[in-house]
């Protein structure tokens, strides 16, 4: 048409090309064309051009187009009319666009145009968004600019106020749609039963159901779902279930909804007879086996009756059920959630079909459900009654027994499991080995636990998390292993992994011994850095590091840092008042024991017993005996450690009188000697010179079944030396080797 001419100055011509364009969506081309046209001086642009566009957006659904060419038309100035709104406002209907709608309709307003329809589209928008303060809004747009009502704004404004609960404007409505001359409509009917039915009122719905026979109408298929809807909300199983059957005999089919709404019903009231037939009223109609099945759990899991689920799921369902992997599962799941173990046993043992890597993982995942319920029992029952696997045993089952076996204490199992898999060759990984490490130590048994990270180590492709570096840590330093500490504390500093609180928190409790100082306080720098908060564990461990360091200016700034956040605690006063003490910095001792007791808390033992070592290894004799009087009239008892103190500095000065009565009391006291004692006890002999009486503290410390260590024997081997008692030192010192001592 364009070679021929025939497009030029041919509004008609545009049109018919651009019906064309818009059949085959050659949307670039249509604007295309219209740009062409536009620029023809002797075309003028209209709404029917843009209207031919627009129409065929509207056919295809297509609302973003639409509201493009739509916002395109107004950009030319071309002034849409009625149609350009009543195309729009349906599409945007369709679309739930309330933006666009919004747009359109305050277009149309402003252009004075009326458009009946745009007004029922933009009442549905709003009602179905639940937008009804601006549903009544347009109604009220409606009686303002005068619109002549037809019967589909009637019927929208009759939905409006039906959805919102407002019955007594929406009879009102339908009875001036009366006056206004329309004839009665079954969906005005409906459409009050609906609202009735949704604001529980039954009777009204009731009475509304009963008068349509009385206009002259009969209820429809609507009109019987909407009652049995109504009546369930109302809880009325027997009018519910009334009107389902007045709907299958008129020969109605009930929709989803009302078979939902009907077996809820049927599981809240017993009626097991009831729920079958409606069962296979849903086989009937062809729904999904698995749809049904969830819509039945569902059901009966809100009524909790789960356990009656035998007695409906019987016959071809239930042997679809052991036929189906996804059904069978759902219906497993169900009955281990509610405790139902047997049941779900029954069916997996029942079950047709055969797929073992799905078998397996349907395993786990009904042993990890019972293990988030905390049903640890059932989680072991359930993986007893799980079919012997032929080829290697599954991993992630295994390795979630052995934390469940765990939990329970049942380490003889849990270990059992982990020597099963290790023998089978089935390689584990980082959550396995984090899992079988976890479980030696709540056994107790740190040195096999430690044996298990040595495999970790050993396996260059595992690369241990966060939370596996964390544990081992802990584990090495109740081992007291400072070798590896060190070694895996650069070690985590080559992996890469991103540090969190907990990761710094944990490297510096359990490497305080095995790094540098100068290490640790870069450690803990670079927490700070990153805006981590030490715990008051952490702060402790880092005022004894610097204390033992002697770099007292950062135990005060340390001090005062963890005061400041609350986080000071006994142990960081005991912490300080031993560094001082060790230090023989008396001054700063006493004063931060006063400090202790100004702020709250009350002087401890191991406050007093830091005081005691320290006056008593420079002589301040009557300091020493100061502090345990302030011991006696606080009433703070003393411990093995404060009696091993006082022996040892008593010995030291030979005051074997004053030995011999802490000994006394040591033992009126019911504490008794323990290995320290004795050792201290050794030497206090050796330095008075009462040898016999040390090489008889050997024999006692057996009599009392305390097996003397090395300390024990160097100490008398010392005594003896000291003593000029040679040949019985050598004759020791023999009988040590001999020991392998």
């Amino acid at each position: 048409m364009r070679s021929n001419g025939k497009l030029e100055s041919n509004v008609t011509a545009y049109r018919l090309v651009l019906r064309v364009l818009g059949r085959r969506e050659d949307w670039d081309a249509a604007e295309m064309m219209v740009r062409e046209a536009n620029g023809d001086s002797g075309c003028e642009l209209n709404f029917q051009l843009f209207n031919t566009i627009i129409y065929a957006c509207s056919k295809r659904g297509l609302v973003e187009l639409g509201a493009k060419w739509f916002r395109m038309m107004l950009e030319h100035g071309v002034r849409p009319n009625v149609a350009t709104f009543g195309m729009l406002m349906g599409l945007y209907q369709k679309g739930w666009n309330v933006k666009e709608a919004e747009f359109a309709f305050s277009q149309m307003r402003n252009s004075s145009i009326v458009c009946q329809s745009a007004y029922s589209a933009m009442i549905t928008i709003y009602t179905r968004l639940s937008l009804y303060d601006k549903a009544e809004e347009i109604i009220g747009f409606m009686r303002e600019d005068e619109v002549i009502l037809n019967l589909e704004n009637w019927l929208v404004m009759l939905n409006a106020y039906s959805q919102r609960g407002k019955l007594e404007e929406a009879e009102q409505v339908l009875v001036s749609m009366q006056e206004a001359g329309f004839s009665l409509n079954i969906v005005a009917y409906n459409t009050l039963i609906t609202g009735y039915g949704k604001s529980s009122n039954m009777d009204a719905a009731q009475r509304v159901f009963l008068s349509i026979r009385q206009v002259g109408l009969e209820p429809d298929e609507t009109t019987y779902r909407s009652m049995i809807e109504g009546w369930g909300r109302a809880d009325n199983y027997m009018e519910a279930g009334w009107y389902y059957k007045e709907l299958k005999q008129l020969g109605f089919k009930p929709n989803s909804s009302n078979l939902y709404t009907l077996i809820t019903l049927q599981a809240k009231h017993g009626d097991e007879e009831g729920a079958f037939r409606t069962l296979d009223d849903m086989l009937k109609m062809r729904c999904q086996h698995s749809s049904i099945l969830g819509i039945v759990l569902q059901a009966y899991e809100r009524a909790g009756r789960i356990d009656k689920l035998p007695l409906i799921l019987i016959g071809s369902f239930y042997q679809h059920v052991l036929n189906d992997q996804t059904s069978c599962s759902i219906l497993v799941m169900a009955y281990v959630k509610s405790g139902l173990v047997d049941d779900a046993i029954k069916v997996l043992g029942s079950k047709k079909w055969k797929d073992s890597v799905f078998e397996d993982n349907l395993y786990h995942l009904l042993i990890c459900s019972c293990k988030e319920l905390s049903d640890l029992n059932n989680a072991v029952k359930i993986f007893s009654q799980m079919p012997n696997a032929e080829n290697k045993p599954n991993l992630h089952i295994m390795c979630t027994m052995i934390d469940i076996y765990s939990v329970m204490g049942h380490f003889t199992e849990a270990e059992t499991l982990y020597l099963k898999l290790k023998s089978s060759g089935v390689a584990l990984d980082m959550i396995g080995f984090s899992i079988v490490v976890r479980m030696y130590v709540k056994a107790g048994s740190l040195k096999d636990a430690c044996s298990v990270l040595q495999m970790v180590e050993k396996q260059k492709d595992i690369v241990p998390d966060i939370y596996l570096f964390c544990d081992m840590l802990r584990i090495y330093q109740k081992c007291n292993r400072q070798d590896k500490l060190a070694d895996l504390y650069y070690r985590i500093l080559k992996s890469g992994v991103t540090w969190n609180q907990e990761m710094y928190n944990c490297v510096i409790n359990c490497c305080a011994r095995a790094l540098p100082v100068d290490e640790l306080s870069e450690i803990f720098d670079r927490m700070l850095q990153h805006g981590f908060a030490p715990n008051t564990i952490t702060f402790n461990v880092m005022l004894d590091v610097y204390g033992k360091a002697k770099l007292f200016k950062k135990v005060k700034k340390l001090f005062w840092m963890a005061k400041t956040r609350g986080l000071v605690d006994i142990i960081s006063y005991n912490t300080i008042i031993a560094a001082y003490g060790q230090n023989k910095d008396f001054k700063n001792m006493s004063s931060t024991v006063r400090e202790m007791q100004f702020n709250g808390f009350s002087v401890s033992l191991e406050a007093y017993n830091c005081m005691l070592d320290a006056y008593g290894k420079e002589g301040q004799m009557e300091e020493f005996r100061s502090v345990l009087q302030r011991m006696k009239e606080s009433n703070c008892a003393s411990d093995h450690y404060t009696y091993n103190i006082m022996i040892n500095i008593y010995g030291e000065r030979r005051w074997i009188d004053e030995v011999a009565s802490v000994l006394t009391e040591l033992k009126e006291c019911g504490l008794g000697p323990d290995l320290c004692s004795y050792n201290t006890l050794i030497k206090a002999y050796g330095i008075a010179g009462m040898v016999e009486d040390a090489v008889g503290l050997i024999k006692e410390m057996r009599g009392n079944g305390i097996k003397p260590d090395k300390i024990s024997y160097n100490n008398l081997i010392t005594a003896l030396r000291k003593n000029d008692k040679f040949l019985e030192a050598v004759k020791w010192s023999l009988w040590m080797k001999q020991m392998g001592m």
